[in-house]
């Protein structure tokens, strides 16, 4: 289908969706599908809830934000169980400003920004269907026109609480277009969209001295009251402020703090109130959910005014730290390097994986508990298996330092020192040792850091910098061993062989001579000593193993090289330590022979097709592994 096509599909689609009748008709449409009423913060919490739940070990995560966001499900589900949750259930919380406080390239206004495309999306649904006052600005509730001494009747019939008043623009058009009757005004379906102003609100402040209140409240059309005869005439007033045009939606303020005074008190009004002072009119309903983001700095400024304590306990402060997983912060990289015209450049395996490491060591505190250091808290953050440590620890290491994350390098200037390494490498591909090079040079440029943070980060440049090392190795044994499968699975082959005769208490017995023997426990231990296997608890492994074999082939299902994966890596180990002099020799020789290009070759071609290298890389990773590898 052409994009034409789709145009005219979308287009078909949305006349299709199109809804108008009288309020009369809209009641009817009340007693069918009573979520159609629900206010603004329900609204946007029945939007993230649909998209569905995931429960993990570590609680739950919101699939909304599963492919913005990365590594704050905690923040996320914090944000939604403490204050969309109970704001939708019309809980007191709902009466306070929401405002997410976090440092820069945090994710703060990402999660606004969904928010706001959501609602757009959603108000194309069934389930998220939005009506108001046909011709009103505001997009007024249809409900409003139900007269207060009738509401608890209307919530005995209906099950639904009204709560506003009419506007005085859709009071005046009440008695004037319609004679006071309410079942004969007109009701529409709106669509939610920012550019075209209906439901979702940005205000971002301006110098204070010509901040104008207008903006958000709107302002006398004063080209009309020659017509209307008075200023105080809702025909000469022009409701096109962001609060007004935000109704029923969502209004963002980015940088709130920066706001004078006045404009926190209006807000304030609306959250608490449900409504706010407009030109020479009585107090003028809305709903709608105000969402303000900051950072740390300006937030610890503000509460230290004396000034704002009456504002303090009217705002709900949502912490929106840094990521501190590796692993979700490599994503943050490869979505920021998807959306930016870099993504035709090959970026080795693992060259974003070092810079995560890098940028989550300058995130996290030192732990004061025994025997955990940064690296062992990066890892269990990032949950790998550290030994001697469980959930319960990594659950106390984050209570250690509830603000962690809330400092450090940001996902931004990862990037920026990825792009300036393709610059300067001038080749269409960058490794692993490009970007830490790139982020050492940075750091001498990056203003906000000083002298003691720069040694820090250097350190953890020379951390990466050592793990990424051991990945090198680890990258290379297994391509080395890939290419020699078969000797993998014939070692295997034999060490199991010897384990069953260990177990049993059997004798071996040789293949050319037909000679009994014992099992080779030299052969044995070489194998164990890999992974660390003790002497002493040579026998649990191994009747662990034979346990295994068991389970499999009373599944008929037969235990081989890949069964056991502590086994694999103890077998791949020991290939590649027995291999060591072949992979010195035939990586770091000038004029390799015959036989040596040939490994070469199969070694890098293992690399490409298996690893995700490209040549360039897979010749760079073998190189620097050979010059480790000799040192």
């Amino acid at each position: 289908m052409g994009i034409l096509d789709k145009v005219k599909n979308f287009r078909e689609e949305e006349d299709r969706l199109q809804w108008e009748g009288t309020f009369e008709e809209y009641l009817n449409l009340l007693k069918e599908r009573k979520e159609v009423a629900q206010t603004a913060h329900s609204r946007v919490y029945n939007m993230i809830k649909s998209a569905g739940v995931t429960e993990t070990d570590g609680g739950k995560s919101y699939n909304f934000f599963g492919e913005e966001i990365f590594g704050l499900e905690e923040s996320i589900q914090r944000l939604v169980e403490e204050y969309f949750h109970p704001a939708a259930k019309r809980l007191d919380v709902r009466k306070r400003i929401l405002l997410l406080m976090g440092p820069v390239s945090g994710g703060k206004s990402t999660i606004v920004t969904m928010l706001k495309r959501g609602l757009e999306q959603y108000s194309k649904t069934d389930e998220g269907a939005v009506y108001a006052i046909k011709g009103c600005p505001m997009h007024e509730d249809p409900l409003h026109l139900i007269p207060m001494h009738l509401r608890d009747d209307f919530y005995e019939e209906y099950g639904i609480r009204i709560e506003g008043n009419l506007s005085p623009l859709n009071a005046m058009r009440l008695e004037q277009e319609y004679d006071g009757q309410i079942e004969n005004v007109l009701v529409k379906r709106i669509f939610f969209a920012e550019d075209k102003r209906v439901g979702i609100g940005t205000y971002t402040p301006s110098d204070p001295k010509s901040q104008d209140i207008a903006d958000l409240t709107g302002s006398i059309d004063f080209s009309t009251i020659a017509e209307f005869g008075s200023e105080s005439d809702p025909r000469a007033y022009r409701f096109d402020g962001e609060l007004n045009k935000a109704n029923r939606g969502i209004m963002e303020f980015q940088e709130m703090l920066k706001l004078d005074e006045k404009f926190l008190w209006l807000l304030l009004s609306l959250t608490q109130e449900g409504n706010f002072k407009a030109g020479r009119f009585a107090l003028i309903s809305a709903d709608e959910l105000i969402v303000a983001h900051t950072n740390e700095t300006e937030y610890r400024s503000f509460i230290s005014n004396k000034k704002n304590e009456a504002l303090h306990s009217r705002i709900i402060v949502m912490p929106i730290p840094y990521n501190l997983k590796v692993h979700q912060e490599e994503r943050i990289y490869e979505k920021m390097i998807k959306d930016s015209e870099m993504d035709h450049i090959h970026i080795a395996p693992h060259a974003l994986r070092v810079a995560a490491i890098f940028s989550i060591l300058t995130r996290l505190k030192d732990s004061k508990k025994q025997g955990v250091d940064l690296v062992k808290k990066m890892r269990l953050y990032d949950g790998e298996n550290v030994e001697g440590f469980n959930r319960v620890n990594v659950e106390d290491l984050k209570k250690e330092f509830p603000d962690e994350g809330m400092n450090g390098i940001d996902p931004r200037y990862v990037i920026n020192r990825i792009s300036s390494a393709i610059i300067q490498k001038e080749v269409p591909a960058i490794n692993a040792l490009d970007v830490l090079r790139s982020l050492k040079d940075g750091l001498d440029q990056h203003a906000s850091i000083s002298n003691e943070d720069r040694e820090r980060y250097l350190n953890f440049i020379g951390i990466a910098r050592r793990e990424y090392d051991d990945i090198a190795k680890k990258e290379v044994q297994k391509a080395f061993v890939y290419s020699y499968e078969e000797s993998a699975k014939t070692l295997v082959d034999n060490y199991l062989d010897n384990v069953e005769a260990y177990c049993n208490k059997n004798k071996m017995r040789d293949l050319l001579t037909g000679e009994e023997m014992n099992p080779d426990e030299k052969l044995m231990r070489s194998i164990e000593e890999q992974i660390g296997v003790s002497e002493n608890a040579k026998k649990a492994f191994r009747e662990e193993i034979l346990i295994r074999i068991s389970a499999y082939a009373r599944k008929g299902t037969r235990f081989d090289y890949n069964s056991h994966a502590r086994l694999r890596e103890a077998v791949e180990k020991k290939l590649f330590s027995d291999l060591k002099d072949i992979v010195k020799i035939t990586t770091s020789s000038q004029t390799p022979d015959e036989s040596q290009l040939k490994k070469i070759n199969e070694v890098v071609a293992s690399l490409i097709n298996e690893y995700g290298y490209n040549s360039i890389s897979a010749n760079e990773l073998l190189r620097y592994v050979g010059s480790l590898l000799n040192r």
